[in-house]
């Protein structure tokens, strides 16, 4: 696979080399050391999630605080999808800038997006089912909600919507999460500092991609509901 960067740091962009002839097509979709060498940290994957959403529907912007954090590494396997990676790490020289790409089952492209960083996508098409591979397993209370709708953040949307003639479907827990300058004077976002840290941390072999967590300061998710998983 292909490994490029985007106007975020530490969220890359995957693309895999197919080998297709008259049967179909192969492809290899994750490679734990070309992945490892480029982010100079491992990234081992101890939770697979899936979703399936009709079209229209906007799921995020999600994260999970730190500790315990949590990488991920979405692919659409089936239909379309429109992923955006926000950056949400105070201090970060890109914070609040995105990066928007168009991942389908057709393509097997796929997304990697670090700790401390904020995951949201739009179906592009009905059906669209989208596999998360993340570096740490669920922990209750350690979700981060924000609002994907935040004028301050200007994610595409609608121009999305409008284009593709269909109507935004939120859950409630979305529509009702904070804005990120909410979430910042709550407390509730990672520094990129801290991150930074982690980073170093995985890399150097002291920090844990064991997937057990430490939920520590995660004292509730931001969007006031109590979640099933990071993706819902």
């Amino acid at each position: 696979m292909e490994i490029h960067r985007t106007a975020v740091p530490h969220a890359l962009l995957l693309e895999p080399r197919r080998i297709e002839d008259e049967r179909g097509c192969f492809y290899e979709a994750f490679r734990y050391d070309v992945l490892a060498e480029t982010l100079g940290r491992p990234m081992l994957p101890v939770q697979s999630n899936y979703s399936v959403s009709r079209r229209g529907t906007l799921r995020g912007l999600h994260g999970v605080v730190l500790p315990p954090g949590q990488a991920k590494i979405v692919t659409c396997v089936r239909g379309a999808v429109l992923d955006v990676v926000v950056d949400i790490r105070p201090g970060s020289p890109t914070y609040l800038r995105h990066t928007a790409n168009r991942l389908s089952a057709a393509d097997g492209r796929a997304v990697f997006a670090a700790e401390g960083l904020g995951h949201a996508f739009l179906a592009l098409t009905d059906d669209a089912c989208v596999n998360y591979l993340c570096s740490t397993t669920f922990v209750p209370g350690t979700q981060l909600d924000l609002d994907a709708m935040d004028p301050e953040l200007g994610l595409p949307w609608h121009e999305e919507s409008r284009a593709g003639g269909f109507e935004l479907l939120r859950s409630p827990k979305d529509r009702q999460a904070p804005t990120v300058a909410e979430a910042r004077r709550a407390g509730l976002l990672t520094s990129y500092e801290e991150c930074l840290k982690h980073y170093a941390n995985l890399a150097s072999g002291h920090g844990k991609n064991t997937g057990t967590g430490n939920p520590g300061t995660g004292t509730g998710t931001a969007g006031g509901g109590a979640g099933t998983g990071a993706v819902v």
